[in-house]
């Protein structure tokens, strides 16, 4: 098949290798490394990052020298502070120096100035690169999504396609705006402030850091026990996300009012409510102790380095004075977040690496459908409409390997204008045809003929270019008839959609709406009936005006009514067109070109609808049946 190597990896993603979990939130830092460990492994990730931020060299630089000269400053007024009350409001020669305390309160406030605005500058680059890479990766990884073959979508979740897409790309912009900025910003002031402490007294330094460590151990603890909180959290908010999607959506809303279940609903909501708001407060006040114990320490240490001061001074340091220990103490002050920040460096640099390797995974796949290099367009000749099955088979990729194909050595013409329908039991392989025309899928052997050319040799939007397709279960956007309409051809005008839909039967319908063409038809036209909605699908496809027409099945689930009002639709759209008609209800293709029987994915008849009774073979069983069970009584 065209999926080549790597199909077993690819079906492996299925499961989505740690692709539906989130980061953990204030981190259980365990559980993050945990699920981090389960990120997948790409060769040459660091290299690969770096090439993403390749394009903003310029203002990561300037972001890097504005958080080093941030954190620079930060610590220059502590010391200035000291001069202020050393040689400005107390100097050794008398009363305070006015024009020195000027001096040095002017040049205090200018770097307080200076900082914000390198703060606010600062912000203002790392939130736009961030970003800026952040929303080139998801569209990155949104246009190879696109590119991905129909089996990856109906091996993998969607939950887990749209975390790639939201939560793990949404974590992209913190490696720029919070990691990087973290890592420079905290190092620096750390440095700078035992640097200062150290010029301003070294016995004071070592009593201000001798409980650091206590905090440290302390604020490990909290943050595990607040994190396995918040992860709980976390999935009480999953939960009341997974019953508000279940009841509140169209469907939902249906069910609950068909078994007069609403209150059944609304106290399962608030019994899941009631437990969010335990778990908030107890998130909350987990770590009240904590920040206690910091209120606590930080209060506590300047009044012990004001002991330690009194002592050294008794003794006869000359060193400690008023102004060093006001500058020493607010130079402490600045040392503890810096320090706790710099803890969880590791732990977002490793799950950052693992937010890019899920990302890189799924960019790495190819699809297992693609245009060669030398692939041509559809000729627009004589041969159009042509389709042929020269020998073809086919086996969906995850199917067993000793499992009977779903198609078996099948080979049919239909002619230029032709109306071939494909009948056949449930699971006899017939809608797989109407796959394999488009290139949905790819003949696992034999060829798939389209206009006197091999599909694999034609490029794919050429190809799909030149097919209607109309299934069974239509699908409609939440948005206007007009806008569900120009789908299949945006430049559209109003001429061309009332004689689409004249065409299929549904204009007068929509004119008797209050808002015509700009009917809003509802989350997937809930507001309209199933042939209504299946009509505005035919018009769909006829503004689109393909060569050839594939129905799967396209009036199986509406009543007897509908299906005749459709039905007179499709024999509009098909009229001068190929039409391959996946049929249930074998009353609607009595007037077929050629009826083919598919059984066990093999074809066993073919013929006229009158031929194939005449033949008393699966086709005449299978009229029969279905005349008997809709005889009367």
């Amino acid at each position: 098949m065209g999926g080549g190597g790597g199909g077993g990896r690819r079906a492996a993603l299925g499961g989505g290798v740690g692709g539906g979990r989130s980061r953990v939130s204030a981190g259980d830092e365990s559980a993050q490394r945990e699920i981090n460990a389960e990120a997948p492994k790409i060769p040459h990730l660091l290299r690969r990052i770096f090439d993403l931020f390749r394009p903003h060299r310029a203002a990561l630089i300037v972001t890097m020298v504005l958080v080093l000269v941030g954190a620079g400053l930060s610590v220059l007024p502590p010391l200035l502070t000291a001069q202020a009350f050393d040689v400005g409001l107390f100097p050794p020669s008398g009363g305070p120096n006015l024009a020195v305390l000027t001096e040095i309160v002017v040049l205090m406030v200018v770097i307080w100035v200076a900082s914000a605005l390198l703060g606010v500058w600062q912000t203002y680059l790392t939130a736009t690169v961030g970003n800026k890479v952040m929303g080139a990766l998801r569209v990155r990884l949104f246009s190879h999504l696109q590119a991905m073959e129909l089996s990856f979508f109906t091996r993998t979740k969607t939950g887990i396609i749209q975390s790639r897409l939201q939560n793990d790309v949404g974590g992209v912009a913190n490696v720029l705006t919070n990691t990087i900025s973290s890592i420079l910003g905290n190092t620096v002031t750390v440095i700078a402030a035992l640097v200062a402490m150290l010029l301003l007294n070294w016995q004071l330094t070592i009593v201000a850091v001798i409980l650091m460590p206590i905090l440290v151990i302390a604020q490990r603890r909290v943050g595990q026990v607040r994190a396995r909180i918040a992860g709980k959290t976390q999935e009480s908010l999953s939960d009341m996300t997974a019953i508000t999607q279940e009841t509140l959506s169209v469907s939902g809303i249906l069910l609950s009012k068909s078994f007069n279940r609403q209150q059944t609903e609304i106290a399962r909501y608030a019994d899941e409510n009631q437990n969010q708001i335990r778990l908030q407060v107890s998130q909350q006040m987990s770590g009240q102790w904590f920040f206690a114990m910091v209120s606590i320490f930080l209060s506590s240490i300047p009044a012990i380095v004001y002991l330690v001061a009194g002592w050294l001074i008794t003794g006869g340091s000359a060193d400690v004075t008023a102004g060093t220990i006001v500058a020493f103490t607010t130079v402490q002050a600045r040392l503890l977040f810096p320090l706790l920040g710099l803890m969880r460096v590791a732990l977002d640099l490793q799950t950052s690496s693992a937010l890019f390797a899920r990302i890189f995974e799924y960019l790495d796949l190819d699809p297992a459908i693609a245009d060669r290099d030398d692939a041509v367009p559809v000729d627009d000749d004589a041969t159009l409409g042509r389709i042929e099955f020269d020998h073809v088979s086919f086996a969906y990729p995850d199917a067993p390997s000793d499992a009977r194909p779903t198609l078996d050595d099948v080979t049919f013409v239909v002619e230029p204008g032709q109306f071939a329908a494909f009948v056949g039991p449930s699971g006899a392989g017939k809608t797989t045809v109407s796959y394999l025309v488009p290139r949905l899928y790819e003949a696992s052997r034999g060829r798939v003929v389209f206009g006197g050319r091999d599909v694999r040799e034609l490029q794919q939007d050429s190809l799909v270019a030149n097919i209607g397709i109309v299934s069974q279960e239509t699908y409609l956007f939440h948005a206007t008839i007009g806008d569900n309409l120009r789908y299949a051809r945006p430049d559209a005008s109003l001429e061309q959609l009332e004689a689409a839909t004249k065409s299929a039967n549904i204009y007068e319908t929509i004119m008797s709406f209050p808002d015509g063409f700009d009917t809003i038809v509802g989350e997937r036209g809930y507001r309209l009936s199933g042939g209504e909605k299946q009509r505005i699908a035919i018009a769909r496809v006829l503004l689109k005006d393909p060569a050839v027409l594939i129905l799967d099945e396209a009036t199986s689930a509406l009543d007897t009514v509908s299906e005749r009002v459709v039905q007179a639709a499709l024999d509009t759209a098909s009229h001068g067109r190929t039409t391959i008609a996946i049929a249930h209800r074998l009353t609607t293709i009595v007037a077929a070109d050629v009826i083919y029987v598919v059984d066990h994915g093999r074809l066993v008849e073919r013929g006229t609808h009158r031929e194939l009774l005449a033949l008393g073979g699966t086709y005449a069983e299978l009229y029969s049946e279905q005349v008997l069970d809709t005889s009367p009584g």
